[in-house]
């Protein structure tokens, strides 16, 4: 499904310079309820339902780690409901850090009870975005934002996987089909699997690359498992990856550094430039 990005969600925020680099990050921030240690599945199961007043506290602490971040990828965010105070969080996430454009993805919709969702936040507006709700049980989506234009293209794809083996391989079949035409693409979010296991799908026919070594994520506490990731083509340059000890999730965050080639760090300043100047 694609969207018409003039009448979509953006803070107003504008950024003209050309950028020479992207900082990317992913992260699943469980909605912000705060799980810090297994007893909490069951000791704090009752967040998923119920407000906390520390979650709006969190989401303030998760806020500040992305504002240093171009593009972000977020899974686990409730778009407002009873358990985040009715704050969608995508939204609050965007102001506070200044983003320009942000996009939520609804994936389950438990009306007052829960908006269970993915979110996208951008320091640049994507001149389309795609909504894809992707094979298997329901509750499982990606976001495909383009930037640039239509010969210098980057392609995000944002995206939270099934826990079954075989929903992962269908989904992520769908996925090659998305990108098998585009030059620049980045892929990220958490794939509920490792990185020996993504070689096993059909990502391995595509151009996308993973970085060397075993970068955990998962539990946050305790990271002892690589299931959230970044995959970026080769024509990005990759700087250096991390993952970051913050514990305002069971997950921890994951962030790159990639090089853009001249003629895309062209056609994104081009494109923000027309934005920029264009009358409201």
């Amino acid at each position: 499904m694609n969207f018409d990005i003039s009448t979509h969600n953006q803070t107003g925020f504008q950024s003209t310079e050309q950028p020479s680099v992207l900082r990317l990050l992913s992260y699943n921030i469980q909605a912000a309820i705060g799980t810090s240690q297994f007893h909490h599945y069951v000791t704090r199961s009752w967040r998923h339902v119920l407000p906390d007043w520390r979650g709006l506290q969190r989401l303030d602490r998760i806020g500040h780690v992305l504002a240093h971040y171009d593009l972000v990828c977020l899974q686990e965010v409730d778009g407002g409901s009873l358990r985040s105070g009715f704050v969608n969080q995508v939204a609050y996430l965007a102001e506070l850090g200044r983003f320009e454009y942000w996009y939520q993805q609804l994936n389950r919709n438990f009306g007052r009870l829960g908006q269970f969702s993915n979110g996208v936040l951008s320091r640049f507006v994507p001149y389309e975005i795609e909504d894809h709700k992707l094979p298997g049980l329901k509750g499982r989506g990606a976001i495909v934002a383009k930037y640039g234009n239509d010969k210098h293209t980057l392609v995000l794809v944002g995206l939270h996987l099934a826990l079954s083996e075989r929903a992962r391989f269908r989904q992520l079949d769908y996925v090659r089909e998305l990108i098998e035409h585009y030059e620049h693409v980045v892929v990220m979010g958490d794939m509920n699997c490792r990185s020996e296991q993504i070689i096993d799908t059909p990502l391995r026919d595509t151009h996308l690359k993973q970085v060397s070594g075993d970068h955990h994520t998962y539990p946050s506490w305790n990271p002892t498992r690589n299931i959230d990731h970044i995959l970026v083509s080769p024509s990005l340059k990759i700087n250096h990856v991390k993952v970051l000890d913050y514990d305002y999730s069971d997950h921890r965050p994951i962030a790159m550094e990639v090089a853009l080639p001249d003629t895309l760090a062209d056609a994104l300043a081009e494109q923000s430039l027309l934005r920029s100047t264009s009358p409201n």
